[in-house]
């Protein structure tokens, strides 16, 4: 497979002091935000050590840890390589609590943060858009909203991912596009174990078109503003499974 955009963001050099641990952490995170989708194959080793800027003897033994791990299997053949196997984990109201103990006071920072990053970065790309004018190329990032909007149950966490983070790549900002992808990684697990909600679904699907929307007519103000909307409704719905029920 080629390199695709979404994988630029994460697969930038490794520190040489911990290149295995931060190899493992980058292919972490490609797997658990789906940029490699479960059953997808990964670029092949000698791209993959090239982007990250180690051996690959150091890639070989990242990649045999998450194999035993069960995040990765090999195949053999012309059509062989490595694959990622993970699976989300099914939704958990527990597993959210438990998540929140843990994380303290890191939840609200982390949401925060998120919260600065998507808003900026949809003001950004907004404004290029906007002077961009009939040179604008949309297909991205509507193929991503029709992704997200189209998507199963069982996929739609990481189309919503690949549809946030979009945004910010698409601004050509690599330091932006870096933030987001870790901004969403440090929730991803705890939204991965709120409940998928029909009626959420579909009215995140007409707040994705709306920031889409904004986006593409080069109203910055009102891209920013729909975002906000669209992530404090995210954020409730954290809050509301996270509050204990009286008694």
């Amino acid at each position: 497979m080629g390199l695709g955009a979404d994988l630029h963001t994460v697969l930038r050099p490794v520190r040489e002091g911990n290149a295995f641990e931060e190899t493992v952490e980058r292919l972490l995170i490609i797997i658990k935000l789906g940029l490699v989708a479960p059953g997808e194959r990964f670029p092949p080793e000698r791209e993959l050590a090239a982007r990250l800027g180690i051996s690959r003897l150091t890639l070989r033994e990242a990649l045999s840890e998450l194999h035993q791990a069960g995040y990765v299997e090999s195949r053999r053949g012309r059509l062989g390589g490595t694959f990622s196997t993970y699976t989300r984990p099914a939704p958990s109201v527990d597993e959210l609590r438990r998540l929140a103990t843990e994380q303290g006071d890191q939840l609200t920072d982390a949401l925060t943060f998120r919260f600065a990053i998507e808003t900026g970065s949809a003001d950004m790309l907004a404004q290029q858009f906007a002077a961009a004018g009939p040179a604008a190329r949309p297909e991205v990032l509507l193929a991503r909203l029709a992704d997200v909007n189209a998507a199963n149950p069982q996929d739609y966490r990481r189309l919503d991912t690949l549809f946030h983070l979009s945004i910010a790549e698409l601004t050509g900002s690599s330091l932006l596009s870096t933030a987001c992808t870790d901004a969403r990684m440090r929730l991803n697990d705890l939204l991965n174990a709120i409940p998928i909600l029909r009626r959420n679904i579909d009215h995140t699907a007409r707040q994705h078109t709306a920031i889409a929307t904004a986006i593409l007519a080069g109203d910055a103000e009102r891209a920013r503003r729909v975002v906000a909307e669209h992530l404090d409704g995210t954020g409730a719905l954290l809050r509301g499974f996270l509050t204990e029920p009286d008694g």
